[in-house]
């Protein structure tokens, strides 16, 4: 699979997770739009908008950044292979300045949980530290129907289905190159979405705006824990650098316990590849 398919996947995905949290037609991002043209656009807004404080427009690119750190947050909370946010809205932010701290921003924005099709409005403060090495944003939610949401019965029955198999599970290419998914495979790609937001919402800053583009495998490891063990194998889209950024992941899952990343390693770069490992 080339790197100008993965993008493409990955545009789509972004697309289809914002559609509804854009309003100008230069801000939908839309996959019509090339690679290169999605990299201008995300940048211009970066370079004029970054700093801004006070009141902010929410369909820009400052509280759409501290936005999806929030959804990274939530789904690293509350995520299940049944149960994925995205954002829907954001409704209004407001951006401060906290002496040497970093920004604050406070958020009123809508998610939708795109499985049960559901939407939930919540009240979100991030914020962005300052510093020679910048750490991870702080995110605190309020956000009490997210609680109400319950998957169980669905969980276990995918807990007890991988528990009991006779041979452990491996998928690859989660889309494949036509954004196709086995029906089957959709709980681990949703699985993957989830443990991808642990590593997007430790890397996010106030200049960059991550997308996972594609499982480009994952294997279930034998384990005597009741936990499931799983190795993944992700690849993420650098919205501004237009990069493939490749990372490796080994977590666990139970509907007990929720998802638990084990491991996570970013790999080196690699201009030239066109696929992930084990995938011929």
């Amino acid at each position: 699979m080339s790197v100008q398919t993965i993008i493409s996947l990955a545009l789509l995905t972004w697309t289809i997770g914002n559609a509804r949290a854009t309003q100008k037609p230069e801000d939908s991002m839309d996959n019509n739009f090339s690679p290169a043209t999605v990299k201008v656009i995300v940048e211009a807004e970066i370079v004029e908008e970054t700093m801004q404080t006070g009141e902010l427009n929410p369909h820009h690119y400052p509280a759409q950044r501290a936005a999806r750190a929030v959804q990274h947050y939530i789904n690293t909370r509350y995520g299940s292979p049944f149960k994925v946010f995205m954002i829907n809205k954001v409704h209004s932010g407001n951006a401060e300045d906290i002496n040497n701290a970093g920004r604050k921003y406070q958020l009123e924005i809508s998610f939708q949980e795109i499985i049960s099709n559901s939407t939930h409005k919540c009240s979100a403060e991030v914020l962005f530290p300052r510093g020679e090495i910048q750490g991870s944003p702080e995110v605190s939610v309020l956000c009490e129907e997210l609680e109400t949401l319950n998957t169980t019965k669905d969980d276990e029955a995918l807990y007890q289905k991988l528990k009991t198999r006779q041979s452990m599970v491996v998928a690859q290419n989660l889309p494949d190159s036509h954004g196709h998914i086995d029906p089957d495979m959709k709980p681990l790609w949703y699985l993957g979405i989830v443990a991808s937001s642990f590593i997007m919402l430790k890397e996010s800053t106030e200049n960059t705006l991550y997308n996972m583009a594609q499982v480009g495998n994952v294997t279930q490891l034998a384990t005597e824990t009741d936990e499931l063990k799983f190795d993944y194998f992700i690849l993420l889209h650098d919205m501004v650098s237009q990069e493939i950024i490749r990372w490796k992941l080994q977590i666990n899952w139970s509907p007990l316990e929720g998802v638990k990343v084990q491991q996570m390693e970013k790999m080196p770069h690699c201009h030239e590849c066109k696929k992930p490992p084990n995938t011929e």
